[in-house]
């Protein structure tokens, strides 16, 4: 490829191979006339004072829950595909820290050798997946690894979770009420960053917004949808704090609560850009 020939293809740079004629994209390596079977590496260029330096760049490894529920397992690879589309430059790929394959030992063995990876979780809050299995993962593997922070807790996340209660006909001038519905976590730091989310979206709603776990955290959510309600008058609403649809989506709806809505993604919606936005930012450094 040294004597590559450098083009354009739909405003993009392009080389194309002199001897076999395949057609590559320069910041991507994705290949156009053979897509999936070949794909050359890319890399970091930086020019700093007339020197030039040169590293390989980290595949993006988006590192999911993992559901057995088909519209969750859409959902989130709605999303993956969301930040492939908005960082053309980037190898994304999906990965899953329990019940789908593959998991993300396999996912980075997989990697060229030469490639280093940046693990950026696709879970609300950092709790044991992020602070122990990610982290030995990253610690068994001979490749560069880093690992990010979690998606929350953020402002957007709260602005996301203020347009679905919106979406589901919360109205500001009523007096209807606020319940976050999270999954939970042994992990004290995880339980606090969803009560920080919490807070948030209580600033938007203007009124409070009590958080409630779905397991392994207290107030468990049908028993916080109980004590709301039984605070006066008006609808109970819970903030479903979850990216996809599965498991614990279901256990929220049947919660008890007048209205629940939907999770974060959707299986067939569009993917929020806030998502986006925030996994690019995690995976340029911002842990």
């Amino acid at each position: 490829m040294s004597r590559g020939i450098v083009g354009s293809r739909a405003g993009r740079a392009t080389i194309a191979s002199p001897l076999h004629k395949d057609v590559f994209d320069l910041q991507t390596g994705e290949c156009y006339t053979r897509p999936g079977e070949l794909h050359l590496p890319t890399w970091w260029v930086r020019e700093d004072e007339g020197v030039i330096f040169v590293a390989p760049r980290p595949v993006l490894v988006a590192a999911s829950h993992g559901t057995a529920d088909p519209a969750g397992q859409r959902a989130v690879a709605g999303l993956v595909d969301a930040v492939r589309a908005a960082r053309p430059e980037l190898v994304v790929e999906p990965s899953f820290v329990d019940v789908q394959e593959p998991d993300v030992t396999r996912t980075l063995a997989g990697l060229p050798d030469e490639v280093g990876a940046r693990i950026v979780p696709l879970l609300l809050s950092a709790g044991f997946h992020v602070h122990v299995d990610l982290q030995q993962t990253r610690q068994a593997t001979q490749r560069p690894v880093t690992v990010s922070g979690a998606l929350g807790p953020d402002r957007r996340l709260a602005q996301l979770l203020h347009r679905r209660l919106l979406e589901a006909g919360f109205d500001a001038e009523s007096t209807d009420r606020v319940v976050l519905g999270a999954a939970g976590s042994t992990d004290a730091s995880a339980v606090r960053d969803c009560r920080l989310t919490a807070a948030y979206l209580a600033e938007l709603v203007q009124r409070p917004v009590t958080a409630a776990f779905l397991a392994h955290a207290e107030p468990g959510l049908a028993a916080a949808v109980q004590q709301v309600r039984a605070e006066g008058p008006g609808r109970v609403f819970v903030a479903t704090y979850l990216l996809a649809p599965g498991f614990f989506a279901g256990r929220a709806a049947a919660a008890g609560a007048d209205v629940t809505t939907e999770p974060l993604l959707t299986a067939d919606g569009p993917v929020p850009p806030e998502l986006v936005e925030i996994v690019g930012e995690l995976y340029d450094g911002r842990d």
